[in-house]
């Protein structure tokens, strides 16, 4: 990323305008890994909130000889050689709601024919804002939010073997426990974005599926905040 960039911008985008979320990969070269192209669905001062279309073409992270990260077995799966590849997003669509300065954001994930299933706290890295979309890095350790106000924290081997691997430090990792934490205090009291309705939000009809770009790993050009 340039010093030009800077962290979750004040200018907004129009409701439909197409942008990227992206992830750069866990380590410090700053390399995007994860890009996905997103509708805007509303951006404010307190709120984006993008909508990730099914069918939309993405860039993801996968091992050297083509194995799914997933399938990489755990010891080696922060250690062994990647590369990125092409995929489709498959399945239902998913809303990604995020506010200024939180190191998470929250997904929205529905079953076909619209019925609800689950919130997502996915922790991360603040997000920084560039002309093209967003821009983070990801935490690892994720928790599972459900309708009866239940959860559950998700991928916490996978948080502990990043440590192992290096890729988080002691005080990094302790700030994304803390981070989790906090985003369980407002889940405890119910608060935004949980109480606001959004589970029965829906996509304008007249969108099309944002194309991924060719230079979807550009170097980020910061907004003026």
């Amino acid at each position: 990323m340039t010093a030009e960039t800077t962290s979750e911008a004040t200018t907004e985008w129009a409701p439909g305008t197409p942008v990227l979320w992206r992830y750069r990969a866990n380590g410090g070269d700053g390399r995007v890994h994860i890009a996905r192209p997103v509708t805007v669905v509303r951006d404010t001062p307190d709120l984006l909130a993008v909508w990730l279309a099914p069918g939309t073409e993405c860039v993801k992270p996968v091992m050297a000889d083509g194995t799914q990260v997933h399938e990489e077995p755990l010891a080696t799966r922060y250690t062994a050689a990647r590369t990125t590849a092409r995929s489709t997003w498959f399945g239902t669509g998913v809303l990604k709601l995020a506010r200024p300065g939180e190191p998470w954001s929250v997904w929205l994930f529905w079953e076909r024919g619209w019925s609800f299933r689950s919130w997502y706290v996915n922790l991360e890295e603040p997000r920084t804002r560039w002309a093209g979309g967003v821009d983070s890095e990801d935490h690892f350790l994720d928790i599972s939010v459900y309708p009866d106000h239940s959860w559950t924290w998700r991928d916490e081997d996978e948080f502990a073997q990043a440590q192992r691997a290096g890729l988080l430090g002691p005080e990094q990792a302790g700030r994304v426990r803390e981070a989790g934490r906090a985003a369980l205090d407002v889940v405890r009291a119910w608060g935004s974005p949980f109480r606001d309705g959004w589970e029965d939000w829906r996509p304008d009809p007249r969108w099309t599926v944002p194309a991924l770009p060719v230079d979807w790993d550009r170097t980020a050009v910061g907004l003026a905040g």
